[in-house]
């Protein structure tokens, strides 16, 4: 992409100011998963944050780090570089989730695998992330393949599409809700 794509200009915001207002709508706290030197960054320093207390890991860093500081609650985890979320991706995975299952997650529309960075990680699947981590699988997409994970069909095939160039940004918000 060639910047950051948190800050990715969205309107009058961010895409992850707007991504953690549309959060907020929906859930009683939202965090930002932040490695430690972007802490204070002026974009990410004016929301609540889960600073990475794991190292070189991707995403799964957030993951356990937000899990080891907050053991006793579900986590909703959404990637930053989805320009097309809407309310009604958010509100159908929380109404659908599995008080059984360790994780709920999407099908992705374009593979027909689990969407890990837009999921529910419940209380307690900790340990299951961790014992993956271990056996050296960092990658929340195959945790998840591997887990017992209640799968959903996307209310909006197009909500969960991520970019990851100038061009993808610029197609996805064409079409992207306000």
């Amino acid at each position: 992409m060639g910047q950051d794509k948190a800050t990715l200009p969205r309107g009058r915001q961010s895409q992850l100011a707007y991504l953690v207002h549309l959060l907020e709508d929906q859930l009683d706290r939202v965090f930002i998963s932040t490695r430690a030197d972007q802490r204070n960054e002026t974009e990410r320093s004016q929301f609540q944050q889960v600073i990475d207390r794991y190292h070189d890991m991707g995403p799964v860093a957030g993951i356990l780090s937000a899990m080891d500081e907050y053991p006793d609650v579900d986590w909703l985890v959404v990637a930053c570089d989805l320009p097309n979320i809407v309310a009604l991706t958010v509100s159908h995975l929380l109404d659908h989730r599995s008080a059984e299952k360790p994780f709920t997650a999407y099908v992705s529309s374009h593979d027909g695998l689990p969407e890990p960075l837009c999921a529910v990680y419940t209380a307690g699947s900790a340990d299951v992330v961790k014992g993956f981590v271990d056996e050296g699988v960092q990658c929340p997409r195959k945790i998840l393949i591997r887990s017992d994970t209640l799968l959903l069909e996307q209310p909006d095939p197009r909500s969960l599409d991520n970019v990851n160039t100038p061009d993808d940004l610029r197609d996805s918000l064409l079409g992207a809700a306000p």
